[in-house]
């Protein structure tokens, strides 16, 4: 399986403007060549290749006054821009066809973007010396704060540089799956805002909040940018304050996901989660809290952390009725308002907590053998009989809501 392994990069003066130009060069390329297409497709003419887009935008351009300046760069990075160009196409159409979600047509880049990036490939005869530098062709010898190994000689090296003006190095390895030792507990995950996730074994961890937390430095800082004339070094400095001010917020996030990802991979045989409408929600007043949440970037680590340790993934439908099915008998009751923390099951009599009884209910609909003791808080001593709390009509079981505290 391919993993990539990204490093922090610190680029003398020089090296920053080598990057700087390798930058402005890819992207000038991307957008020459997405002009040309665009230009073919207005006239009704078919897309042209990109053995001739690259003839004609890199070869030849270099020979001209105009572009003269494309040969200081390496010429693999100005030729995996049009094959980037080729990818975004690709993801488009197909996102049209239904092949994948839907994502917007490819459009010009700005040397004002919040990243650049530009990669090397193999023929590119990048290297890791052995000092540990990385030795970039026309760029230098690179210092690399190495956090740990990798696994394997990487393919490809992709150059980033954030909008809060970091470098860092992504490698791209081939590496078999590290299988661990087989353990017996499987477990549901219901995500959520007020804990970001409940376990099917009744353990609820609380949501770390970071944006929120962050947000009196963030409105500061986003402030004192707004006071900055626009197109002043102060502005710019202040620009890279705020950039800087979101980033350890992402790091601090990104770091809170891998750590628990981890334990749960490690701690459980089977895992079994929610595939939540995030773009839905995205779209109402709880956006701010979806965001903070991450709950895509925290299921496609369990995802590829499975496969690389040999655990078992599942991915439960989002109509899966996981908080309307009583974990303990397994009666569908009707939707129950958000703020009913508690209910009881109107057929057997069993309090329920809703979200580790969702969780419960998430392990089952994935196959998995979970017991729902634990999504039990207390028991009654006979089912709710017609007139009292739970009611039966037709076979179909009437809740009611407990509210929570």
């Amino acid at each position: 399986m391919q993993l990539r392994y990204s490093f922090r990069l610190y680029p003398n003066g020089p090296q920053r403007s080598a990057l700087a130009q390798a930058f402005g060069c890819a992207r000038v390329v991307y957008n020459d060549a997405l002009r040309a297409r665009e230009t073919a497709r207005a006239a009704g003419e078919a897309f042209p290749k990109a053995g001739d887009l690259s003839k004609q935008l890199i070869t030849e351009a270099k020979k001209s006054e105009e572009r003269a300046w494309l040969g200081e760069v390496s010429a693999v990075v100005l030729q995996q821009s049009l094959r980037d160009l080729d990818t975004a196409y690709r993801n488009f159409f197909d996102g049209l066809k239904g092949k994948r979600p839907r994502m917007g047509a490819p459009r010009f880049k700005s040397r004002k973007d919040n990243r650049q990036a530009v990669r090397f490939t193999a023929n590119a005869r990048w290297r890791i010396t052995p000092g540990g530098d990385l030795s970039l062709p026309k760029i230098g010898d690179v210092r690399v704060k190495w956090s740990r190994t990798l696994p394997s000689v990487p393919s490809t090296v992709t150059v980033i540089k954030d909008a809060a003006g970091r470098y860092f190095a992504s490698f791209v390895v081939e590496t078999d799956p590290e299988v661990l030792s087989e353990v017996e507990p499987v477990v549901g995950i219901d995500l959520g805002l007020g804990h970001f996730a409940v376990l099917s074994d009744g353990t609820k961890i609380d949501a770390p909040r970071f944006l929120r937390r962050a947000e009196k430095k963030l409105k500061r800082a986003q402030r004192a940018l707004s006071r900055k004339v626009k197109g002043s070094n102060n502005r710019d400095k202040a620009r890279v304050k705020v950039a800087r001010a979101h980033a350890r917020v992402a790091d601090a996030r990104r770091e809170f996901h891998h750590q628990l990802s981890t334990k749960l991979i490690r701690e459980n045989q089977a895992i079994a989660v929610e595939d939540l409408a995030v773009k839905g929600l995205a779209r109402t007043r709880l956006a701010k809290s979806v965001h903070d949440a991450g709950w895509s970037a925290f299921v496609a680590m369990l995802e590829y952390k499975a496969a690389k340790f040999g655990r078992t993934f599942h991915r439960i439908g989002r109509f899966e009725p996981t908080s309307q099915v009583c974990s303990a008998c397994g009666v569908k009751d009707g939707p129950k308002s958000l703020h009913f923390r508690v209910w009881e099951c109107g057929a057997c009599g069993t309090v329920l907590d809703r979200d580790i009884n969702a969780a419960v209910n998430v392990a089952k609909a994935a196959g998995l053998a979970v017991t729902a003791c634990r999504a039990q808080v207390s028991r009654v001593s006979m089912p709710a009989q017609r007139g009292e709390a739970g009611t039966h009509r037709g076979g179909q079981t009437t809740v009611v809501g407990i509210p929570g505290p």
